[in-house]
């Protein structure tokens, strides 16, 4: 039998919805989709809202309801691991996520109004007591230490702040970054080859300056043999590389 729903003002669908769950005493895990969808299609029908943004939020809803409703009448949907699917179980889990922030929301607001009764008192303690600081007794402070014993806790001192010194990684230099720009590279490979025409590849490398060089270079010279700019022939193992322009 359904219930007859006061017209209540909802902050949106879900908590329409969770207050119709609420009201007929339903499990959340096991939505009765037919008869809280009847209850929900009369409550938008009695809404007097102007607002076609609020209005269509509820809309969309329904529409939700209807095709979970539909669902529900067809044989269900099994996933890959053999298992039915429920077509409500979208619906619960984002009624589940409403449900805790919302009662999230009563509590933080519990708290806003609890700390708005609690009252600090103010600091009234006289501006010289603030200020005092005590005085130091030097001859207490450092009792029978002498230089030699102030000596032998410095090294102590020291010798703890060396243990901390990595003995390997101390060592390491400076990792810096070699700047290639690729562009201007692969412009002066190609202006090489266009004045030798014929060159050896050790020849190419020795005028480069730094190891990034030579395996940008490198790099460039593999990419113009794979687009036919150059031929490269060895006669021999461990003969010199010979590089020959294809431009006519």
């Amino acid at each position: 039998m359904a219930i007859s729903v006061k017209l209540e003002v909802f902050e949106g669908p879900l908590d329409l919805l969770l207050h119709l769950i609420e009201k007929n005493k339903v499990d959340i895990y096991d939505i009765p989709i037919v008869e809280i969808t009847a209850q929900y299609l009369e409550y938008i029908q009695n809404m007097e809202t102007e607002d076609m943004n609020i209005m269509s939020e509820f809309l969309v809803m329904a529409a939700t309801l209807l095709d979970i409703k539909c669902k529900m009448l067809l044989p269900k949907e099994v996933n890959e691991e053999g298992e039915e699917e429920d077509p409500r179980a979208e619906l619960v889990q984002k009624l589940l996520e409403y449900k805790m922030y919302k009662y999230m929301s009563y509590e933080l607001k519990d708290r806003q109004v609890d700390a708005g009764r609690t009252l600090f008192k103010g600091k009234t303690l006289p501006k010289e007591i603030e200020d005092y600081k005590p005085p130091v007794d030097m001859e207490e402070l450092l009792g029978d230490a002498d230089l030699n014993k102030l000596q032998m806790l410095f090294k102590t001192v020291m010798r703890r702040q060396e243990d901390k010194i990595d003995p390997v990684r101390s060592t390491f230099g400076k990792i810096e970054k070699d700047e290639i720009d690729i562009e201007a590279k692969a412009g002066y490979v190609e202006e090489y080859v266009r004045n030798h025409r014929t060159f050896s590849f050790r020849e190419l490398l020795e005028k480069q300056r730094s190891k990034m060089e030579i395996i940008v270079t490198f790099l460039i010279i593999l990419e113009m043999m794979k687009i036919g700019k150059i031929s490269i022939v060895q006669e021999k193992i461990f003969d010199d590389i010979m590089i020959t322009s294809n431009a006519e």
